[in-house]
């Protein structure tokens, strides 16, 4: 019986990991599971490690890598991630990589592919200060890249009225890719190091891009 798939995505926020991880949902059958939704949907259950996330939540205290890594457990037992996993913001260091690795090794799997989306800093910050959606429906759109095709006008379903997120700004933006760098992207070399790293170059067009992974997740599958 072939292993399930778990796959990493690495790269600064901006850097696409969303939009091709949905992607790879539709292509191969994956489920993309990322801190947030993780806990949320723990809370929800009312699962042990979900009212310990609860409770921390809160206290407004950060939930610890035991606890994440709990539910993450839980989660990896559910049949609909039977044919595997995006992991999208953990690990983040190199410890809970580490911890991730023994969780799955315990459960038979390993991390099939962590794939970087190399991306250049300074045309993250025009990509990410750019950005705005509808305020209805919540379409992305962007100054440079994608305006409405009538102006003012949502494409989707014809509002009227689109919003940005307050951290949508240069220095918002040049101060995350610096955090990024410092704290996740050594991962990058812990990968590297297991041998299951792959690059690809992020800053072309999305269907390139999807391709890209395509072939790597292919690759690795069949391997």
């Amino acid at each position: 019986m072939t292993s399930p798939t778990v796959l990493i995505l690495l790269g600064p926020p901006g850097a696409g990991k969303g939009t091709q991880a949905r992607m790879l949902e539709e292509d191969f059958g994956l489920v993309q599971l990322s801190t947030g939704d993780l806990l949320r949907a723990a809370v929800a259950s009312g699962s042990a490690a979900g009212l310990q996330a609860k409770a921390v939540m809160e206290a407004g205290g950060l939930v610890s890598d035991e606890i994440v890594l709990a539910i993450l457990k839980d989660r990896l037992r559910q049949p609909d991630v039977a044919r595997g996993i995006i992991l999208d913001g953990f690990p983040r260091t190199d410890g809970q990589a580490a911890a991730l690795d023994t969780l799955l090794a315990d459960a038979g799997q390993r991390v099939t592919a962590a794939i970087s989306l190399d991306v250049d800093d300074e045309a993250m910050v025009g990509r990410v200060a750019g950005r705005f959606t509808c305020a209805g429906c919540g379409e992305g759109y962007h100054d440079e890249f994608k305006q409405p095709a009538v102006a003012g006008t949502c494409d989707k379903c014809g509002g009227t009225a689109f919003k940005r997120r307050a951290d949508d700004n240069a220095e918002t933006v040049r101060e995350r890719l610096k955090a990024y760098h410092a704290q996740t992207a050594p991962l990058i070399s812990y990968y590297d190091a297991k041998g299951v790293l792959q690059r690809i170059d992020a800053m072309g067009e999305i269907a390139a891009i999807r391709a890209a992974l395509g072939d790597i997740v292919s690759g690795v599958s069949a391997g």
